[in-house]
């Protein structure tokens, strides 16, 4: 059976799943699943980010530190570190200088 799975999973993504030996800690098919959920999730963020930054009037790392904040809860349905890994992406997507490596990258 080939593999046909059409989007790549980025590297820093995988680092969320890989342990030290570098192994993934969780099956491909749910590391795949979660990783489309969570650029879905950094996707759709990036209207809001923008929209926080121009009526707060606030900076944009204290745009990625709130959406950070907002993710940490459990009722955002992601881990701590997808949560890091979203924000660092939505950074990307908009352009904005980055948090710090999202925990597991390299």
């Amino acid at each position: 059976m080939s593999d046909e799975y059409q989007i790549e999973v980025p590297p820093s993504f995988y680092a969320l799943y890989t342990d030290a030996r570098q192994r993934l800690t969780e099956p491909l098919r749910v590391v795949r699943a979660r990783y489309e959920a969570c650029e879905d999730l950094a996707n759709h963020l990036v209207d809001h980010a923008s929209t926080l930054l121009f009526q707060l009037g606030v900076t944009e790392d204290d745009v990625l530190e709130r959406c950070l904040r907002g993710l940490a809860t459990p009722e955002s349905g992601v881990s701590p570190p997808e949560a890091r890994w979203v924000v660092h992406r939505l950074a990307e997507l908009l352009g904005w200088p980055f948090l710090p490596e999202p925990d597991g990258a390299a």
